[in-house]
């Protein structure tokens, strides 16, 4: 049975079984790109899995790191997952895209995959892309929902609208996940001693150059210094060091305060986008070739966790005269 272009994407909502009998004449299987911290499976891994587990066929999870611990066996237990391959090195260490690229590269070339599937993390959107480049393969990025094959629905205009976008039925797949399953547990209202977030004269906002949630004690301080509010950037919210309401840019919170600081923010223009009506924008930044300072009215080249000291100090000087 030959396939020119993928079924469309009606059909494989309407006749599920019919899908999965495609599927299995196809010959899909499908590799999983697993996350892992610390040793424990990471959720978003469970996520993907029920992605593939939609495209039908096998479905493969590679993990790869240093001291993988029980997440393979973990990984192994979720439902649809047929083979486990792990990759425990101490090039991996640290997770860096670029051999965990050539990894993926080497995997493919040997196990000939119908699609390659990463959570949509922070980590995913960064391996993906390369790993699909050094493959020649154009990747899709932030799948919430998958028809078929080759159909996918994805966020478009900072997740306003949603786009089914098909691709060439020919040669592989790579695509991030980013759908998630909810279910009500509880609801409470959240109080704060500190301003709206929206509505604040002053922002203080760290990017993931503040390394851990801990560290935002620091600009927490700060900004009761000032009488200010904390923000963050998306690569910091996604990192877990602060939640989901403190995020700044096109995708979280548009901000026009009197003063807003920028802390170990690179500037992605999704986070500009959300700043962009400030008053005064002062950009902190270890990178002088960030692109945080081309918006920035005043910026500063140097270590975050320096400056801050010195700046509630000379802030402490001035409401002691």
């Amino acid at each position: 049975m030959r396939f020119g272009r993928c079924p469309s994407g009606t059909m494989m909502g309407s006749v599920p079984r019919l899908w999965r009998s495609i599927s299995q004449r196809m010959g899909l299987s499908t590799l999983v790109l697993a996350e892992q911290k610390g040793g424990r499976l990471d959720p978003s891994t469970a996520q993907a899995v029920s992605a593939a587990r939609a495209l039908g066929g096998p479905v493969t999870l590679l993990f790869s790191g240093r001291g993988l611990g029980g997440a393979p066996s973990a990984g192994a237990a979720l439902e649809g997952v047929t083979a486990v391959l792990t990759a425990d090195d101490e090039a991996l260490d640290h997770q860096l895209a670029e051999p965990a690229g050539a990894l993926i590269v080497a995997v493919q070339q040997r196990r000939s995959f119908t699609h390659i599937l990463a959570p949509s993390s922070t980590h995913g959107r960064n391996l993906l892309p390369r790993a699909a480049a050094k493959l020649d393969v154009q990747a899709v990025a932030d799948v919430v929902e998958v028809q078929g094959p080759c159909t996918f629905v994805r966020p478009i205009y900072a997740g306003n609208a949603l786009a089914t976008v098909e691709t060439p039925a020919e040669g592989l797949q790579m695509l991030t996940d980013a759908s998630s399953t909810s279910a009500w547990v509880s609801e409470e209202v959240g109080t704060s001693e500190r301003p709206d977030l929206g509505q604040a004269r002053v922002v203080v906002s760290g990017g993931r150059a503040l390394r851990s949630a801990e560290n935002f004690a620091l600009l927490e301080a700060l900004a009761d210094a000032l009488g200010g509010a904390v923000g963050a950037s998306r690569a910091a919210v996604d990192a877990g060091y602060v939640p989901n309401d403190l995020q700044v840019g096109q995708t979280g919170k548009v901000v026009a305060p009197d003063l807003y600081l920028a802390f170990g923010i690179s500037g992605a223009i999704q986070h500009v986008a959300g700043i962009k009506d400030a008053k005064t924008i002062v950009a902190v930044n270890t990178d002088a070739d960030a692109p945080i300072f081309e918006v920035a009215d005043y910026g500063l080249v140097g270590d975050l966790f320096e400056v801050i000291p010195q700046l509630q100090a000379e802030l402490a000087a001035a409401k002691a005269q």
